[in-house]
């Protein structure tokens, strides 16, 4: 039986265009993936398919090319940028006598490097359990417990079913405790939810500037690299928005083309920061020549997780590479507004958070607050949220507080006891005099029976 090598440094890439042919741009991102890992790329083998052979996947003609150019380069590993069946991927290792990974289980040993946090790093474990689960390979049949002979005959349990039970069982194990990390998630959101202020995720393919651009927003100092997968533990800051409103900005996983079905059902509580947000935050790296599919990829993935219907502001990031200039523009439907900025430069990041601020708060106000000393914990949460303009004291000492709020935080703070609207003082009109000139009272005209108040002359003329 084949024993696989403990190194895997030297790598042969092989890239297959099935139903359609391999572009350029595929390679270079299986390339990166590879480095990623640790890997060095010797060599690369390309090829069309109509449909994938059921043994190799390959083709024996091109599976034979491949063990050749490994034997020649002396490659540790062979790296393939397709899902392979169990069969198909004990088949290659036997014929070219190297170890060989598919693309599933090569993204899964670079999510087991990079996962620093204790949730993620039980999260890639149950993933890459449940990868390896359905490739066991009979390999050490000296470890069966079947014995023969008089005395030791009977059903017994191989080496294999002994995998199997162990890896099941420590798959039961990690699913309960990341149920339990998934419940206290859910307890921080609930929290986070009786205070009004909304959650911004930033999703976006991986390399996209995500983590950069996270960074110049709120001031935080999570690890950047130029490589795949450099960010995979979620990190939840808080934002000031230009008129004092503050959003809560969680920086997400990187997505990325046929990401393994293991792991968006191992990340589901990590991506629940994607699918219970207000808004999200679509980084697209404009550089890329096939932006736009990455575009289609990224919401692809967002509808798998269940955040495909959530609004989007499409931010473009790496102007400074193409010569764009920095703008916004407001949207409507999904698609709530455009960004185009430079977050290495910090470029056209002030108007995209004027344009956060116009989506998430259109009716901010100008209100003026009467705070009783019972309620004085309003009065603090206001003066941190920095939401303040104005504050006078009353005779009673209670305040007089002029504040910027929206309508649903003003609707929250009215809901608590000693908190209300104060009137504004109503203006005295100031009096304007008219320039029209007064008409003369018209005389009553005279009616016969009635008295009217005449002067003697007319009184006598009257009667005589």
């Amino acid at each position: 039986m084949f024993e696989r090598p403990a190194t895997g440094e030297r790598a042969v890439l092989v890239r297959i265009g099935v139903g359609i042919r391999a572009t350029p741009e595929d390679l270079e991102e299986f390339q990166a993936l590879a480095s990623a890992a640790g890997a060095v790329p010797v060599a690369s083998v390309g090829g069309y398919r109509s449909r994938p052979d059921p043994r190799f996947f390959l083709g024996s003609g091109k599976a034979e090319e491949v063990r050749d150019i490994a034997k020649s380069h002396d490659a540790d590993v062979v790296l393939v940028d397709h899902p392979l069946s169990p069969s198909q991927e004990r088949n290659l290792e036997e014929l070219t006598g190297k170890r060989v990974l598919d693309r599933n289980g090569l993204i899964l040993d670079i999510f087991a490097q990079r996962a620093r946090t204790f949730e993620g790093k039980l999260q890639v474990e149950l993933a890459q359990l449940k990868h390896i689960q359905t490739r066991l390979v009979r390999g050490w049949t000296h470890l069966e417990r079947q014995k023969g002979g008089i005395g030791l005959r009977g059903p017994g349990e191989t080496q294999l079913e002994t995998d199997r039970r162990l890896i099941a069982k420590r798959i039961k194990t990690l699913q309960g405790r990341i149920e339990k990390i998934g419940r206290q998630r859910e307890t921080g959101r609930q929290v986070r939810k009786e205070v009004p202020v909304p959650t911004v995720a930033i999703v976006g393919y991986t390399n996209a500037g995500k983590s950069t651009l996270f960074n110049r927003l709120t001031g935080a100092q999570t690890f950047v690299a130029d490589q795949l997968f450099a960010t995979l533990d979620p990190t939840v800051r808080r934002l000031a928005l230009p008129r004092a409103q503050t959003v809560a900005l969680a920086d997400t996983v990187g997505f990325i083309r046929d990401l393994p079905h293991e792991l968006v059902a191992a990340f589901r509580s990590t991506l629940q920061e994607a699918r219970d947000s207000a808004l999200l935050l679509h980084v697209v790296d404009v550089s890329d020549p096939e932006h736009a599919q990455r575009i289609t990829q990224v919401n692809d993935v967002l509808e798998t997780i269940g955040a495909g219907d959530l609004p989007q502001v499409e931010v473009y990031n790496k102007i400074d590479r193409t010569g764009l200039e920095a703008r916004v523009e407001r949207g409507s439907g999904q698609v709530a507004g455009k960004a185009w900025v430079s977050a290495a430069l910090g470029t056209g990041l002030d108007a995209l958070a004027g344009l956060l601020e116009g989506i998430l708060f259109p009716d901010i106000g100008h209100h003026r607050l009467a705070i009783e000393l019972r309620a004085a914990g309003v009065r603090s949460q206001l003066y941190e949220r920095k939401l303040v303009r104005s504050e006078a004291v009353r005779d009673d000492g209670s305040w007089l507080i002029e504040a910027d709020l929206s309508g649903s935080q003003l609707q929250e703070l009215l809901r608590k006891p000693g908190v209300a609207v104060e009137p504004r003082p109503a203006r005295a009109k100031p009096r304007v005099k008219s320039r029209v000139k007064s008409r003369p009272k018209a005389k009553p005209p005279c009616v016969p029976g009635r008295a009217f108040l005449q002067s003697g002359r007319s009184r006598r003329r009257a009667q005589g």
